[in-house]
């Protein structure tokens, strides 16, 4: 059941959606947060069928706050939520803003991102991720992703400086680019942001990089639920570049020999040289976990080496697998795009 306030429509306002699922250490500070904002003319928590109370916090600072509402998101991914809350609310705004909820943001964070995107004339703005571990693990992860080894030196991870890109974490953008271009495709639960990048582009939309706009993410805690990560992540980048015949960056595409080579080394006790390139990537990533952690002076992030490993072998596996399901089908097990608006 949809939980609703009165609408608050605003021409040059902004449609605030929080796709969220069992976040209730996170959801009431988030939300408060947001409502300091006056930007943020509708907030709307999209929820994929919480059930640790999240949606009872929810409730409860909806019935308190006419700006948020609870919107129910049966297909649990992200994607659909936000197309859910574009399609029910979409006309009450200019602007859509994206929050995620496991994230902590800067104060005025979507008025900051509205006046970014009206003073560069852009279609989108996309942000600069700063991953921050509370766990020993998770600050491991956290330096992995903050690092080149980690993220093969991506924009929205190391902080280039401001201008036009093809892609980034995404933020802000101007809701009749979101729903001309098709909206987020709903057969992807992972690179779904980077797919719909590529349609904006070839509609002539541009994408800003706002670098001081930092977003605080917070990775996940456990070497399973890294690995299970970049798994997807890796599946849904192999469905964009099969679906747009792309080519991968020469650092998305290095991360590929890891898998082949890790199955090489399981044959090392035939042959001891094809363990070598499985040795010879686990060595440098120990190297830079423990350079690393020289650099921060703190002991456990010599573990993001590890958590850099689990993160290639995850991402290397899950592209892999998609490849060679859609090579052997003939492409028919790629995902037909579901595109909840008509691209125009």
């Amino acid at each position: 059941m949809i939980q609703q306030r009165p609408p608050r429509s605003d021409p040059e306002g902004v449609l605030t959606v929080v796709p969220c699922l069992d976040e209730a250490d996170h959801i009431a500070p988030l939300l408060r947060h947001l409502l300091a904002d006056p930007a943020n003319s509708r907030i709307v928590v999209a929820d994929g069928g919480s059930t640790d109370g999240t949606r009872a916090i929810v409730r409860e600072m909806a019935r308190l706050h006419g700006r948020i509402t609870l919107l129910d998101n049966p297909q649990r991914i992200q994607s659909a939520g936000i197309n859910r809350a574009v399609a029910r609310f979409g006309g009450e705004a200019r602007w859509l803003a994206r929050i995620d909820a496991h994230a902590r943001y800067p104060d005025a964070y979507v008025s900051r991102l509205v006046a970014t995107a009206q003073a560069e004339a852009v279609e989108a703005v996309v942000v600069r991720l700063d991953s921050r571990g509370d766990t020993g693990f998770a600050r491991a992860v956290a330096a992995a992703q903050n690092s080149r080894l980690g993220t093969g030196g991506a924009a929205h991870r190391t902080g280039a400086a401001a201008g036009l890109v093809e892609h980034g974490h995404h933020a802000l953008m101007r809701i009749d680019a979101f729903t001309a271009a098709g909206g987020y495709c709903e057969t992807m639960p992972c690179n779904e942001d980077a797919e719909l990048d590529l349609r904006l582009l070839a509609r002539g939309g541009r994408i800003w990089f706002a670098p001081d706009l930092t977003v605080r993410y917070f990775p996940r805690r456990t070497a399973g639920a890294l690995l299970r990560q970049y798994w997807r992540y890796g599946k849904g980048r192999a469905t964009t570049i099969r679906r747009h015949r792309r080519r991968l960056r020469l650092r998305q595409a290095l991360p590929l020999a890891i898998a082949p080579a890790c199955l090489l080394a399981l044959a090392a006790p035939l042959e001891p040289l094809l363990a070598l390139p499985a040795l010879a990537w686990a060595g440098l990533c120990q190297a830079w976990g423990l350079t690393l952690a020289a650099k921060a002076r703190r002991a456990d992030v010599a573990l993001s080496g590890s958590a850099a490993m689990i993160m290639h072998l995850g991402w290397s596996a899950g592209y892999w697998k998609q490849e060679i399901v859609a090579r052997a089908s003939g492409g028919r097990s790629v995902p037909a795009p579901a595109l909840p608006f008509a691209a125009s």
